[in-house]
């Protein structure tokens, strides 16, 4: 390549370099954070004991007895009441304090500290995602007409279910009902049904004679402070996390990513739903009729704590209109659970578009149909014949090498002719070093007189750019890999394979671990480096690249670095072959040159002009 194409190339490579760098999370392995996860998950009675819950679980609430919140309601003067639902999915238990959800834990993914666990207790090993202590919901707010705000998680519903626990299964669904009497005439009742087999909620909020005690002509839906995180890392977790609506036919996404610093979106008219997510995991408010909604709005922040541990918060709110009659009723589904896009899909409603697949400044038009359409599918059908998830990706980085092949057979082809062409062109540098302009063009005859394309070795690497991009967005957050392991010292595919702690923290990285996939997958960089670089110019390129490519990816799950090793090798074996295949190549002039200018040499010819109009306008 010639000057202006390799500065052109390194240009694109380091911004390549800082974008993986912004969003290359770092690992913290801090005591303080075990101890306060465990305290979380275990905080029922229930966590104690390898025993469920068979009755009511009271709980005392903070609120004084016979709080007035005006002329219409009371704040809870009782202990709360909880009814557990266990489905195929998960354990859910409800409380009559607002109604609500209060914890809801999934069956099939364990929480961090128990991963590979036989312990069976969903208490002790499940993923527990609602922050009830901060809020959770569904839940309801409105401004009464004497002009209280009232927040239903401030009010003791009743129930008349008579059982504390019930078990679903496959087809079976269940309805619980809580109510709220506001006297004897006029009432709030929420009604909350669950299946066997799925992980959403059926919700039904009706409002009775209340026309002359909701003002303003509208009540608020609302999950209060989002998702709890449930991962080792909060810090890679917190970089995954966000809020999104999905208004206008299409996802806007609201992104907490300064500490202290609230981020605040609002929408007008219709919103098809309205969810809150971490890295795996998404809570999610699918209004029946979107088209009835007033807006709705999206509330969050960033928060530090103990100096290292991020947390983010999100609270996500539907408005929906008060007609100001006897009786309205409107329903919607709450989801809870994985972000699987298989899962998701199922749901209609284009709930899958929660699913990140990852963007580049802005092209995530590019990168998600790829990944959406192309490398998502060929990875789950490889998984349903190929248990090992390690093996799968092994598979896959061959499938996707083999594809790409044409296009990196045409790079490397047209890098060596380059390599071949390079003594001329030294040749033509100090023929015409004190005329620039010259030089330029007897280099672009000299390409067009044996048929070398300079952007050759650029163009097929930077079409495949937009699969590499889409495949890091996969597997950085693809929950198949969550805990999977594979060999040796590789046991959890969604986490870095750490072999070393360092004593010190390396500065700006903020890496104090050794990957040792990372440092496999730098190793091989090098080697593929050393292979392809031969202009003297750019040799600092085989060890600048490598060895920062190394530290970006130690904190990078092993899964993705597995891929990119994979990856490397198959090219190393690539390059060797066509190298080996060419050796007795020479560099022959075309018997008929293409006319036609490329690119480069308009641009050389128009950069030519402008330097001789320049110097005839200085002779005027």
């Amino acid at each position: 390549m010639d000057r202006q194409t390799t500065l052109a190339f390194i240009l694109i490579g380091a911004i390549l370099i800082f974008w993986l760098y912004m969003n290359s999370p770092s690992p913290e392995e801090i005591q303080e954070r075990q101890e306060e996860e465990k305290k979380e998950q275990v905080e029922t009675p229930s966590a104690i004991t390898d025993e469920p819950v068979t009755e009511t679980q009271p709980v005392q609430t903070d609120t004084e007895p016979e709080e007035q919140l005006g002329q219409f309601f009371t704040a809870i003067t009782e202990q709360e009441g909880v009814i557990t639902v266990e489905t195929d999915e998960s354990v859910i238990e409800l409380t009559t304090r607002g109604g609500s959800i209060k914890k809801y834990f999934l069956k099939k993914f364990n929480n961090w500290y128990s991963a590979g666990s036989d312990n069976d207790n969903v208490y002790k090993t499940g993923v527990q995602l609602v922050n009830h202590w901060l809020g959770g919901g569904p839940h309801l707010y409105f401004v009464t007409t004497d002009g209280k705000a009232i927040n239903t998680d401030d009010l003791n519903f009743s129930t008349e279910t008579p059982e504390r626990r019930h078990a679903l299964s496959g087809d079976d669904s269940l309805q619980i009902v809580f109510r709220y009497d506001v006297d004897d005439s006029r009432y709030i009742q929420k009604s909350l049904t669950f299946f066997g087999d799925k992980y959403h909620a059926r919700s039904e909020i009706e409002l009775v004679r209340l026309n002359n005690v909701i003002s303003n002509n509208a009540f608020d839906l609302i999950w209060a402070n989002g998702i709890n995180f449930v991962e080792e890392n909060s810090v890679d977790e917190a970089n995954y996390s966000n809020a999104s609506a999905y208004y206008g036919d299409e996802q806007v996404i609201v992104d907490a990513s300064d500490v202290g610093k609230e981020i605040s979106e609002d929408f007008t008219g219709k919103i098809d739903w309205i969810g809150v997510r971490n890295k795996y995991f998404a809570v999610i408010m699918v209004p029946d009729n979107p088209s009835v909604l007033e807006g709705g709005y999206i509330r969050g922040n960033r928060e530090i704590k103990n100096g290292i541990d991020i947390r983010e918060f999100y609270s996500i709110n539907l408005t929906y209109p008060f007609k100001n009659t006897d009786y309205e009723k409107h329903t919607f589904n709450v989801y809870i659970g994985p972000v699987d896009y298989d899962i998701l899909k199922q749901y209609g409603s284009k709930l899958e578009a929660i699913v990140d697949f990852g963007s580049f400044f802005g092209l995530r038009f590019i990168v998600r149909p790829i990944a959406e359409y192309l490398l998502l599918p060929l990875f789950t059908f490889l998984h349903s014949f190929i248990p090992n998830y390690g093996l799968v990706i092994i598979i896959f980085s061959l499938i996707i090498k083999i594809v790409l092949h044409p296009l990196t057979k045409s790079s490397l082809y047209s890098m060596k002719k380059m390599q071949m062409l390079q003594p001329k062109i030294t040749e033509l540098k100090e023929k015409f070093k004190d005329d620039p302009q010259k030089m330029n063009k007897e280099t672009m005859k000299l390409y067009s007189t044996y048929g070398v394309n300079p952007m050759g070795g650029c163009l097929p690497l930077l079409m495949q750019m937009p699969i590499f991009i889409a495949l890091w967005g996969l597997f950085q957050v693809a929950i198949d890999l969550r805990q999977q392991p594979f060999i040796f010292w590789i046991q959890d595919l969604s986490r870095p394979d750490l072999i070393a702690q360092l004593p010190f923290r390396l500065p700006i990285f903020n890496i104090d671990q050794i990957s040792g996939l990372a440092l496999l997958m730098g190793i091989t960089t090098f080697i593929q480096q050393k292979m392809s670089i031969k202009d003297p110019k750019q040799q600092m390129l085989v060890y600048i690249m490598p060895v920062m490519l190394t530290i970006l990816f130690m904190s990078f799950p092993s899964g993705l670095n597995l891929y990119y090793f994979m990856f490397n090798l198959l090219s190393i074996a690539q390059q060797y072959y066509i190298n080996h295949k060419h050796d007795g190549m020479v560099l022959e002039p075309v018997k008929n040159p293409k006319k036609k200018q490329g690119f480069m040499a308009r641009m050389m010819e128009a950069a030519e002009q402008r330097a001789k109009a320049q110097q005839q306008r200085k002779k005027k």
